[in-house]
């Protein structure tokens, strides 16, 4: 199964995003930026979540905002690893239980089996959507000794959906595969999403994305406010409880080419701090997770993303260096 080449946006999962990373992050991709120790050892860093953007230590990865790891090992090429898929039953009926397996496997090496890394609590985070995006759900599949992964679940409609699987093998980087399920009968006409949707609510609860400047655009970095509020006031950030090692985690999906990325926000000053940089203009969608009052709360969003101009680039790096500049004075 092929890799999900990850659109950056950057809503780990999750989801959500850090500060803003220095000039060598819209780089990291193609420079292999590494740092000499005491003992006169390089020194490699890399995103633990994105292993091909690499960096000096510090950095945070640009695509979803996670510092750079300090990762010496020779990471495997893309397409090393692969998740092998079945269900019980074969075929898949709409409302109805059913199993998924998915058992990690290593091209030329299909007889081993394969350790995965726990990463946010899990071992293998599991975002299920339909084909038009309009149903969501997140779950995690749970180790047998045959070295297989399995979760029960059942799918509302029938019609196609997509499971992307991100995990992480030991040793190696992070994956995600993206595997199509069917499930019988004829499905509903699909829902659009054609205005954008950038609030939305949960219980009592209530979520808001502020892009800096107002505008969501490609090639550039974005900086996005996220505002959480209970009974209509807002509340800090911090005080929610944590949901598999964070905060909160943010899913972005491309409407067209089903492209993934799960996110990981900071909080500063009470407010999920979001940062991240959009390659393919198009309609997105995204799912907040958090946990309040002993629920977790999912809420839903809808991006248009815009081509960015040169004079929007521009204009990017230099608040990016105004913003460096006064940082390193203080």
């Amino acid at each position: 199964m092929k890799k999900v080449k990850q659109f950056a946006f950057a809503i780990a999962a999750t989801l959500f995003l850090v500060a803003c990373n220095d000039a060598a992050s819209n780089k990291a991709e193609s420079d292999s930026t590494q740092t000499v120790s005491a003992d006169g050892h390089q020194h490699t860093y890399a995103c633990p979540m994105h292993p091909e953007v690499t960096g000096k230590q510090g950095d945070t990865c640009p695509k979803c905002g996670m510092k750079l790891e300090h990762n010496d090992a020779a990471l495997a090429p893309a397409g090393t690893y692969f998740m092998q898929f079945a269900t019980t039953p074969t075929t898949v009926e709409p409302n109805k239980d059913v199993t998924l397996s998915f058992t990690p496997k290593k091209k030329d090496a299909e007889g081993e089996q394969v350790a995965l890394d726990v990463q946010h609590e899990k071992k293998i985070h599991l975002i299920l959507v339909s084909d038009d995006l309009s149903w969501f759900d997140h779950i995690h599949p749970e180790y047998n000794s045959d070295g297989s992964y399995n979760v029960k679940t059942k799918f509302p409609a029938p019609g196609k959906y997509k499971a992307f699987a991100d995990y992480k093998p030991t040793g190696g980087g992070a994956v995600v595969d993206k595997i199509e399920v069917n499930v019988a009968g004829t499905a509903p006409a699909p829902k659009g999403f054609s205005g954008q949707k950038l609030t939305g609510t949960s219980s009592n609860y209530a979520f808001e994305l502020k892009p800096t400047g107002g505008k969501l655009i490609t090639g550039v970095p974005l900086h996005i406010e996220g505002i959480v509020s209970k009974d209509g006031k807002q509340i800090d950030a911090n005080s929610l409880d944590n949901y598999l090692g964070a905060k909160a985690h943010f899913v972005l999906i491309s409407l067209n080419e089903k492209e993934y990325l799960h996110v990981h926000p900071e909080v500063a000053e009470g407010k999920f701090d979001l940062h991240t940089t959009i390659d393919k203009p198009g309609t997105y969608r995204g799912w907040v997770q958090f946990n309040a009052d002993g629920k977790i709360h999912t809420i839903d969003f809808t991006w248009n993303v815009t081509q960015g101009t040169a004079a929007d680039a521009q204009k990017a790096s230099e608040s990016h260096s105004g913003a460096t500049e006064n940082h390193s004075n203080h």
